[in-house]
């Protein structure tokens, strides 16, 4: 029986966990360039990449993908979806 997710624990896992904090967490190749926080992409493997604070995404310029929470665990890790709420479940507060 598939597991049945609620779309506020969505909600949350997508705007509460910062995506600068849980790229640092994930101990995920990154740095700061002057106020821009840059991380290694996890699809394309380049470092053109930027987060928004305001809406929690991160995007790759090279490969043209965003990520929010769940999409970077998903790339970063390799694993599915449910597999990725079940990582970052215990990181909300």
């Amino acid at each position: 029986m598939p597991k049945k997710l609620s779309s506020e624990l969505l909600r949350r896992l997508r705007n509460e966990i910062p995506i600068d904090w849980l790229i640092q967490h994930l101990d995920w190749p990154h740095k700061r360039r002057d106020r821009q926080f840059v991380f290694l992409c996890p699809c394309c493997h380049e470092s053109v990449s930027d987060i928004k604070p305001s809406t929690n995404l991160g995007r790759c310029f090279r490969c043209e993908t965003n990520f929010n929470p769940i999409d970077f665990v998903i790339a970063a890790n390799k694993i599915d979806f449910l597999e990725a709420v079940d990582f970052l479940s215990p990181l909300l507060k």
